[in-house]
Order: C-alpha cells, then structure tokens, then sequence
C-alpha cells in the first residue's frame, strides 16, 4: 500500500480485536509494526487513537497507514513470498474443482504439503497466490490434508469466508468421505472405529499411536465396497473427528493398512506383485460443508492416476463418489 486508506468494518467482524482484524486482513503485518503504528497514531479508528486489545465495532472505520514489505519484515512477519512460477500457477488453477466469490476449491495433489515445516519448502500455501483470480484478498487455509493424500481441499476466498468455514470444521457441521485401497479385508465389512488416538516421540521421529482414555477421542466410520478376496479392498471412510493421520492409524488398527502407508503399516502396506513401492492410496473424495453465505458445497474429486491404476490393476472398478456415506445405511 502506498497511501492512507480507509476500511470500515464487516458486520461478521463485532467484537474481534484490532490486532486480530490486522491479522485478518493484513497477515504479513508483524505485531511489533503494528504496536508502533498504533503508539504513533498512525493507526486510528473513527479518528481516535486505540490500542491492539480495543474491540471493533461494525461499521466503524479503520485508518491505515502506508504498509510495505518492510513492516513485515522489521515486525516479525512473514518474509515476501517468492512469485510463483506460471508453470506452477497454471497447474494448480488447473486443480480447481469449485469456485464462487466466497469458496474456492482444489484437488490436491499428493506430494504437495499443505503447509510449511522443516524440510519443506514448497507448500500449497505459498502458492496461493497463484488462486486469486478475481478477488483482492489471497485464498486462506481453513482446513489440512496430509502431504500424501490427495483429494478435496476447501480454502476461503475472503476473511468472511474463512470465519465460517473455519467454524464449520471445527463444528464437525462437515462430512467428509475419503476412498483407500487397504491390504487385507476388515470383518465386519462395515462398521464404527473408537480408538483415542496421541502423539508420540519415536526414533524415526513424531507418530500417532491408539493410546487409552489419555488419549484424543477420535472415531471414524468405514464401509468396504469391493475385496480382491482376502488379499485387499477398496473402502469409503467418514472421519467424525479430525485428527492426525486418524485414518491411517484405525485402519493399521484393525489389521488392514492402507497400501502404501509404510509410517503405520510397514512391510505389511504392500501387495505381492506389484512392481515397486507404491504410493499412499488414501484420497480425499468429497465434501460436503455448509456455505458460508447460504445453501451447501457439495463437492468431489476424481481418484489420482496412481488410485486408478491400482485399482485396474487389482480388476476393481471404484463406485461414484456421491453415493451414501459409511453410517448412513444403518
């Protein structure tokens, strides 16, 4: 921004705090830049000086001073993101499978981490600016997939947006329907996983184990469509909790890895006679949440290449993905 602007405040925006709302609507702003704009007076609200605690009202108007790269950097924010790439941009908008002025909504690739960490440099969210499109805000996380698992990925295309979204989530106001392929069958062939679940320190670093009632309620319903015999099946789960790789750890639970999930399932996540080592085949097929403005987004996504040519491979032909979901037969 090179110049004062002005920006009233959202009526879905009663009551948030002014360091919150600078959050919202300016993420690279550093809190300690932010301090010193309000000590200075340069950021004001109906012309009167606050402080970062002051509560905003609706329609009160916000003065803000012209913000540079370098309040990002001399606030401990976020440092500029590096331009992506056309190449990058232009494959990822080819992902999208859902877009409104509210909602916006991609079929991740696995391998693509959602967010940063140590070792991980390229991340969806440092490409989100390549999802802007027509709208002045960037696109905004409201929810994870495993850097493995492909599938439906749900972000918010404005600060509104994101409020609500984040709220459905944690609500559990969303279903979710995820397809895998898993090595062995499970008896019964459907059924309710209620298995505490906590991470623990190992030698090969973080994991998630079923642990007693110390542990992180998480339940996750399942529904096998098709065997190959005993050898695997192809299944439909519904997580009711969103835990840490919650649905790779209830089903290497019960005996039944998901194929490719050597962190749970080990030696045991592989098929006799396949060629090398395979992928994870756990997707993330459909969702369905409420919208933020009104109605729902009902939306899938077609399983990945690797998915497909298991299943080929194995002669099991996967069900469409707006069938019911585990649970709802009973």
């Amino acid at each position: 921004m090179s110049a004062v602007t002005t920006r009233s405040v959202a009526q879905d925006e009663a009551g948030l705090r002014l360091d919150r709302w600078f959050k919202r609507h300016f993420p690279d702003l550093g809190h300690g830049r932010l301090e010193r704009l309000l000590r200075t007076g340069q950021i004001r609200v109906d012309g009167r000086r606050v402080k970062a605690g002051d509560r905003i009202e609706p329609g009160q108007v916000v003065r803000i001073p012209p913000l540079t790269v370098k309040d990002a950097e001399d606030g401990g924010g976020e440092r500029p993101r590096p331009p992506v790439s056309r190449s990058d941009a232009e494959a990822l908008q080819a992902r999208v499978i859902h877009r409104d002025d509210e909602v916006l909504v991609i079929n991740k690739p696995a391998g693509l981490a959602v967010q940063g960490g140590t070792n991980t440099s390229r991340h969806l969210d440092g490409l989100l600016d390549a999802l802007r499109f027509d709208a002045l805000e960037r696109p905004r996380l409201v929810h994870r997939l495993d850097k493995d698992t492909s599938g439906v990925l749900v972000l918010a295309r404005t600060a509104f947006a994101a409020g609500r979204l984040t709220e459905a989530f944690r609500g559990r106001e969303v279903r979710k329907l995820y397809a895998a392929v898993i090595v062995g069958v499970p008896n019964p062939l459907g059924g309710r996983i209620d298995l505490p679940l906590a991470k623990e320190a190992g030698p090969h670093g973080e994991r998630v184990a079923v642990v007693g009632e110390e542990g992180l309620k998480a339940t996750t319903l399942y529904q096998v469509l098709d065997t190959v015999g005993d050898q695997a099946a192809y299944v439909h789960l519904s997580p009711l909790t969103g835990r840490t790789h919650q649905l790779r750890v209830h089903m290497a639970a019960l005996g039944t890895p998901i194929l490719g999930d050597r962190k749970y399932g080990g030696a045991k996540a592989a098929l006799p006679g396949m060629d090398e080592t395979p992928q994870l085949h756990l997707h993330a097929r459909r969702v369905v949440v409420p919208h933020p403005r009104l109605g729902q987004v009902d939306v899938s996504a077609p399983l990945p290449p690797h998915m497909m040519a298991t299943c080929d491979w194995l002669g099991i032909e996967p069900p469409p993905a707006n069938g019911p979901f585990p649970g709802d037969e009973d």
